[in-house]
């Protein structure tokens, strides 16, 4: 017998002879439980460990019994989620990291600078010994490391919480997520065929967690509403097809993890708790479902305005967003404003040029027009993640010469010398106590309040999520699909169907062998990432942007490449640019065949078009302001190109 399977019952006796035996209760079931799970995951983790050091790896039924130990250890695993996520999300990344290196900047740590996170665990070790070129030390590193990060949740930093019932409901909540985004799509599961056997294990562990919980904290223990909603979606699971492919995603998001959330949310609110952890940096604890769109904060879209709560005068702030929106002005020449490139009746963006035109008004910006609607719900912004906040986004605009080239001075200069501007910005100092002084921070602040107000708007997906709409049977099939087979959930998850996955404190990127043209001629010669930090990993990745709104921002990708959602979808199925015969050896998109039919292909689309959300767009303001220097009085609203 291995000795940490002794060291396992060794504790399991001292806790029944200590009086918190789980037959008992008592009010430290709820740690004893946690300590006992570790210490079984632990033990299963030995075993595997064990496993690999007497095999050679040289033949098929020492392989098997390699991927059986996995298997086992990744159900230890999966009844200790609902912690190991939450308390220590770094921690996780060496347990079942789903990349060997990934460098996403969550939002805390979003002004520094990038460093290179080392993945490990059970999801690399099931993948790398599918291998032929697997090698017995590097499959021991994967485990080993995964091990050494198990010992951190025994740590004293890690368990004092347990005491406290508060931490309980954020484990709860950001399991929740995972449940509606994470744990059925196969994101983090390298067998197809066990993503819903996980997830019936993992559930039925979690009801263990929670009755130990409900014994240490009667006062502040889950509601019978829960208990029974909770049941409910064990019950439904057990009844779905194993096959992930034909699990009914939506009925199980939409009938019971949604109502959960909102009840959880509810207990959060009753019992007053507040969370220091940088797990629920952006989320938030008034939000009653998790389709609606302050279900987390991307970006402070207020700037300096961030502390103006007066409905009229962030009116009025709007207001005056909206005209320097369509004020060229704002331009090196005064011919082009913001409007000119992010065109409000084509859900400001450009649907006509592949990229839209350079200052010099000849050659093409390298990219395609992004949307402005639902940038605020990403971390990094920009397809390279070169900038952070909204505003520095619109200073690096108005100051790039290929696009306004404007010169902040006489920027600022030309705006004051409009006595409307100078009016109502001289009035708004009293709002922006850490800068007296009018600034061009005073300026872009205005701007991304104003195109902020098109992001709040829900699609009919939403409504139909808050029991409001009613799919129909192929848009239904489409977001299953769209959850499993066609693989789009790894990389859009909900809700925003962007790349912000639970707990949504970073934006991810992907490489996806995106072509220069549509015959794959050669892979793009955009670095993406790479140029804002270069790293073998980087190069050619783009930040993952929002499914939403899809089918009124063509053309895509982000070199405008494809036309039409067909071709969209027909370059995912064929594996990317590795699958059409570039040479990428980076790519994280599947290079293999989805296999989708065309029928598959066309309820994917009819669902897509569900995420169309409806905007209540306005139409441009009627006139400039006008301004002392004369020759500025002739420019056009919107800009001349």
């Amino acid at each position: 017998m291995a000795k940490s399977t002794i060291l396992f019952f060794i504790i399991a006796i001292v806790i029944f002879i200590s009086g918190a035996s789980f037959s008992e209760g008592g009010p430290d079931r709820y740690s004893a439980l946690y300590h006992l799970k570790i210490n079984d995951f632990n033990a299963h983790q030995s075993t595997l460990l064990q496993h690999i050091k007497k095999s050679t790896l040289n033949n098929r039924d020492e392989l098997l019994k390699i991927k059986v130990q996995i298997d086992l250890a990744r159900d230890k695993m999966k009844g200790i989620d609902f912690w190991l996520r939450y308390l220590d999300p770094i921690g996780y990344k060496k347990i079942n990291g789903p990349l060997p290196v990934e460098w996403e900047t969550e939002v805390f740590e979003k002004f520094e600078k990038p460093y290179k996170r080392i993945g490990a665990g059970l999801t690399l070790a099931a993948l790398y010994l599918e291998e032929p070129t697997c090698e017995k030390d590097s499959l021991l590193q994967l485990i080993q490391a995964s091990m050494l990060a198990t010992d951190g949740y025994r740590a004293d930093s890690t368990t004092k919480v347990l005491p406290n019932f508060g931490h309980f409901y954020f484990c709860n909540r950001l399991y929740l997520l995972n449940l509606a985004a994470i744990y059925t799509t196969g994101f983090e599961c390298p067998d197809p065929e066990r993503i819903i056997p996980e997830l019936r294990f993992m559930m039925n562990q979690v009801q263990e967690i929670y009755h130990a919980y409900d014994i240490s904290f009667p006062e502040q223990k889950l509601s019978p509403e829960y208990w029974n909603l909770y049941q409910n979606a064990i019950q439904f699971i057990q009844k779905q097809p194993e096959d992930a492919a034909e699990f009914d995603h939506f009925s199980f998001i939409r009938l019971y993890i949604n109502p959960l959330f909102k009840l959880n949310q509810e207990s959060i609110r009753r019992f007053e708790i507040f969370s220091e952890s940088f797990v629920d940096y952006s989320l938030n604890n008034e939000s009653k479902s998790i389709f609606d769109k302050d279900l987390y904060y991307g970006q402070n879209v207020k700037g300096l305005f961030l502390r103006v709560k007066d409905d009229k005068t962030l009116a009025e702030i709007e207001a005056l967003g909206k005209l320097l929106f369509y004020d060229p002005i704002l331009s090196g020449n005064n011919l082009r404003s913001c409007a000119s490139c992010h065109k409000s009746d084509a859900y400001f963006t450009d649907t006509i040029s592949t990229t839209a035109l350079q200052f010099n008004q000849t050659d093409h910006l390298p990219r395609n027009t992004p949307s402005l609607i639902n940038v605020p719900y990403n971390h990094l912004l920009m397809l390279d993640g070169n900038h952070i906040s909204l505003q520095n986004q619109a200073k690096a605009v108005l100051n790039n010469p290929l696009e306004l080239n404007s010169d902040p001075s006489s920027l600022l200069k030309k705006v004051l010398s409009c006595t409307e501007y100078k009016t109502i910005f001289t009035n708004l100092l009293k709002e922006t106590p850490q800068e007296p002084e009018i600034t061009l921070n005073h300026i872009v602040s205005a701007i991304t309040l104003y195109y902020n107000k098109f992001s709040l708007s829900y699609a009919p997906f939403d409504d139909a999520m808050d029991r409001n709409y009613t799919l129909s049977e192929a848009e239904h099939r489409g977001f299953n699909l769209f959850m499993s087979k066609a693989q789009c959930a790894t990389c859009h998850f909900v809700p925003q169907f962007n790349g912000v996955k639970p707990p949504y404190v970073g934006s991810e990127f992907e490489v996806l062998g995106v072509p220069a043209d549509k015959l794959y001629h050669k892979l793009s010669e955009d670095k993406g990432r790479y140029t804002v930090n270069p790293a073998f990993e980087t190069l050619h990745a783009f930040r993952t942007g929002s499914l939403r709104n899809i089918a009124y921002t063509k053309p895509y990708m982000h070199n405008g490449v494809f036309t039409t959602l067909d071709e969209v979808i027909d370059f995912y199925d064929s594996g990317g640019g590795v699958g059409n015969g570039l040479r990428l050896e980076n790519q994280t998109l599947a290079s293999d065949s989805l296999h989708l039919t065309p029928l598959e292909k066309k309820d994917l689309i009819v669902f897509l078009n569900t995420l169309n959300e409806k905007i209540p767009f306005e139409t441009p303001p009627a006139k400039l302001p006008v301004s002392r220097i004369k020759s500025l009085n002739t420019r056009k609203l919107g800009g001349e190109y």
